[in-house]
């Protein structure tokens, strides 16, 4: 799993509020050639919306702000193959082995680094990005961790993509740009789909 998402090196986060923008919104991540998604649990829509794009069999679907390890299984149940978090959480990590899920907990320091290094986990997610240090934290870190991927995401757009895929430590970023959650409940598929070939094209030329 680890290895598909480095593949594409870019994750969009994923805020839905019905289940009914599910499928169009995967098609039109597909289209535009990112086949790839983070549904955030922020609404009620999240274990639905998993189900339904993981059903299509072409997409690298996960779970983004999972703090609980019963949300595990939720999204676990629904399909997901990888979780996110916004922070390190032995419960969390320990119930993604146990239900065979990758696990990407957030880390930003050094001993949060280290605490998941404990885990078994030596691919992390770095959040927020840009208020935690940005190009030059996620740098620093990696020095002295020289196994450790990090996955930057927070505050991530067009005008610094590349400095973050610059950096040999960085495995893949996330971002919400090309999905933002207005265009999402709007229907304005067409425009996500021209949003996302953009940044696949961005990607290209990191």
């Amino acid at each position: 799993m680890l290895a598909r998402l480095g593949e594409h090196r870019l994750v969009p986060v994923v805020v839905l509020d019905a289940v009914s923008d599910a499928g169009p919104l995967a098609e039109a991540l597909v289209a535009g050639g990112l086949p790839v998604a983070e549904v955030t649990f922020r609404t009620a829509a999240a274990v639905e919306s998993i189900r339904v794009m993981v059903a299509r069999g072409d997409m690298v679907v996960g779970a983004g702000t999972v703090v609980t390890a019963s949300q595990v299984d939720e999204a676990a149940d629904a399909g997901a193959s990888y979780v996110v978090s916004p922070g390190l959480s032995r419960a969390v990590v320990e119930r993604c082995a146990e239900r065979g899920v990758l696990a990407l907990p957030g880390a930003v320091t050094a001993s949060e680094v280290m605490a998941a290094l404990e885990l078994g986990v030596s691919t992390v997610k770095f959040f927020p990005a840009e208020t935690s240090g940005g190009v030059a934290a996620v740098k620093a870190l990696a020095a002295p961790f020289k196994d450790v991927r990090f996955v930057p995401t927070g505050g991530i757009g067009p005008k610094n993509l590349h400095e973050y895929l610059s950096i040999p430590a960085v495995h893949a970023v996330g971002g919400s740009w090309m999905v933002p959650r207005d265009l999402i409940a709007a229907g304005d598929v067409d425009e996500v789909q021209r949003l996302t070939a953009e940044a696949v094209a961005l990607v290209k030329e990191a």
